[in-house]
């Protein structure tokens, strides 16, 4: 009788075991809670070792784990930036948002826009495609610029930003003559005007005037043509668009363009100024 209570025990204990361990296997994995400052440090090394998914499950854990931590913001920016470099370029971009929300104040804040930034940055397509992105580059890098002027990260911003406006204006200028070549004039004058007037820094702007120069004398807008010209005569002397510019004028247009220093100046002011 004994042998036999004994047996059905140890039987009993057996489906119990196998019980919970097909209970173990089958349900979702437990995270045992560790001191911040390992996870951080894990996360870390995770990092520098180039293990971008393991530091950033770490760094997440530190907050989900520690909310109430010092490493915990410092943890979500870190996640962020193990996201970027990644390539992860959403999910580093809802991280940081979430950051710049809930720690306006923090002396990282302007490390979390420059961040942000970049991850838009990175993203810039050849001048071929679709340019939503180097827009929304161009929008964080100058609410980076606007909001912190004096950061560390600013000057970089600034930098940047003047690549993404030679970028923009380099799309504006193959539209421009996709336009130019098909005969669709005042459509290219618009984009070359528009180069001229919002990206005059960059190095297009020389180019957009010489294409205004062509599209008005095939309208057979002389005159127009001929005050374009003296503004790349007047900025731009020695480059190639001029000579080829005035190589496209008259005798009597080239000649009022070097002697009347007055027309020049007008036509300047006429040029850069919106519509």
């Amino acid at each position: 009788m004994r042998r036999l209570m004994t047996r059905q025990t140890l039987l009993t204990s057996l489906a119990v075991l196998t019980l919970a361990a097909c209970a173990s296997s089958e349900g979702p994995d437990v995270q045992i809670e560790e001191k911040a400052d390992v996870l951080f440090n894990r996360a870390s090394v995770a990092l520098e070792e180039g293990n971008y998914r393991s530091a950033t499950k770490d760094f997440e854990e530190v907050e989900r784990q520690h909310p109430y931590s010092e490493y915990a913001s410092k943890a979500q920016i870190m996640a962020a930036y193990a996201y970027y470099l990644d390539q992860r370029y959403d999910e580093s971009i809802l991280a940081l948002d979430r950051f710049i929300d809930l720690h306006p104040g923090s002396d990282r804040i302007d490390y979390a826009y420059y961040l942000k930034s970049l991850c838009f940055y990175e993203q810039i397509s050849d001048v071929a495609r679709d340019q939503a992105m180097t827009a929304e580059a161009l929008e964080a890098l100058e609410s980076l610029i606007r909001r912190f002027p004096e950061s560390k990260y600013t000057r970089d911003a600034k930098l940047k930003r003047d690549l993404v406006f030679d970028h923009l204006a380099g799309k504006e200028m193959e539209i421009g003559r996709y336009y130019l070549n098909r005969n669709h004039i005042n459509a290219a004058i618009n984009r070359f005007k528009k180069v001229v007037e919002k990206y005059q820094t960059t190095s297009h702007t020389a180019e957009a005037l010489h294409r205004l120069v062509e599209a008005y004398l095939t309208l057979g807008l002389t005159g127009e043509a001929m005050q374009v010209a003296a503004v790349l005569g007047h900025n731009y002397p020695g480059s190639t668009w001029y000579e080829r510019s005035y190589e496209l004028l008259d005798p009597e247009a080239r000649q009022r363009i070097l002697d009347d220093q007055g027309f020049v100046d007008r036509t300047i002011q006429s040029i850069f100024k919106p519509d």
